[in-house]
């Protein structure tokens, strides 16, 4: 053990984004605007959710669950990515690199299983209606969340019960603004082809499956409500768009990153920006935000949070001063 401890570097190099001062600034700026927009909207759609007793249904459920994951996905690097832009040194410890492996496979495996949980829910809630209350019980949602995130703490235990072990003895520089495993795998002191077919062969096969079986479920939805009135057709074919849209935004890059492990192209860079930054920015706008019943809810609280800080407070009013001043 004290032999495997020497073989490894302290600290790993984050080459960032770009090396352009100019453009720094303006990723930094933009990149500082989705975090915010990020983490406001998905804990306005949590506070909302929890304090609306006609959201307390399975759809939201699942839906407040998201948020979660997003709020957690989004703050695993993207924080400390807007720091380094003023960051001449832009370092790492191997511990926080290895933090990053780990929770970035815990939240989007995490996230797999529950896009998969919230596709069955849409799929019973249109194609056998009569029997939705009864398999999308509460037991059911609950057993749902805790399957996402066991399967997702699974996953990244897997990823990294080989890359602990693996000897980190000179090269340190990591292409990109976070630790990512197969960027990691590079750096080892020994030939990695074998963790990199193993690699392809958990997160790239089973981000490809989850996609398939997701795309086959969207297309069974939208078959079955053809048959359906066309104001409730065209509203189903909406919401499966959209949601579909954000599916192939997460997917997509996780899909292209891990089947391909091993190629360096400034286009890695960018599909790792779109599951880690864009998608919990829009998860909130398209699958929630858009919903009815969300969006009244979220205007109520907002005006009882207003009236409450004085529009309306009786200290405020004529009479609530006549009645001070008695």
């Amino acid at each position: 053990m004290e032999r495997l401890n020497h073989s490894r570097v302290p600290e790993f190099v984050l080459l960032g984004l770009t090396d352009s001062p100019e453009l720094q600034i303006f990723f930094f700026v933009a990149f500082s605007i989705f975090y915010l927009m990020t983490m406001l909207g998905n804990c306005l759609i949590l506070f909302t959710v929890l304090s609306t007793s006609h959201l307390h249904s399975p759809m939201f459920f699942l839906l407040s669950n998201l948020s979660l994951i997003d709020i957690c996905l989004s703050s695993f690097a993207t924080p400390k990515m807007i720091m380094d832009f003023f960051a001449h040194h832009k370092t790492i410890s191997f511990e926080g690199c290895i933090s990053q492996i780990f929770l970035l496979h815990l939240f989007t495996g995490t996230e797999i299983v529950l896009l998969i949980s919230m596709s069955f829910d849409r799929y019973i809630a249109i194609c056998k209606p009569l029997y939705y209350s009864t398999i999308m019980s509460q037991k059911v949602c609950v057993g749902l969340v805790i399957a996402s995130w066991t399967v997702g703490f699974l996953h990244t235990m897997s990823q990294l019960v080989f890359i602990l072990y693996l000897p980190f003895c000179g090269p340190n520089v990591v292409d990109s603004f976070f630790c990512d495993l197969p960027l990691v795998i590079q750096l080892a002191c020994i030939d990695t082809y074998v963790l990199g077919v193993f690699m392809v062969a958990t997160s790239g096969v089973i981000a490809l499956i989850s996609f398939l079986l997701l795309l086959i479920s969207y297309i069974v939805v939208l078959v079955t409500i053809r048959g359906h009135s066309s104001i409730g057709s065209s509203k189903a074919l909406s919401t499966c768009t959209s949601h579909f849209t954000v599916v192939l935004m997460f997917f997509g890059p996780c899909i292209l990153i891990y089947v391909w492990p091993f190629t360096n192209f400034l286009m890695d860079k960018i599909l790792s920006v779109f599951y880690t930054i864009f998608t919990p920015f829009l998860n909130p706008l398209i699958y929630t935000l858009r919903n009815q019943e969300v969006r009244t809810a979220v205007k109520k609280k907002i005006s009882n949070q207003y009236f409450s800080f004085g529009k309306i407070n009786p200290h405020y009013t004529v009479k609530g001063l006549e009645r001070s001043r008695e």
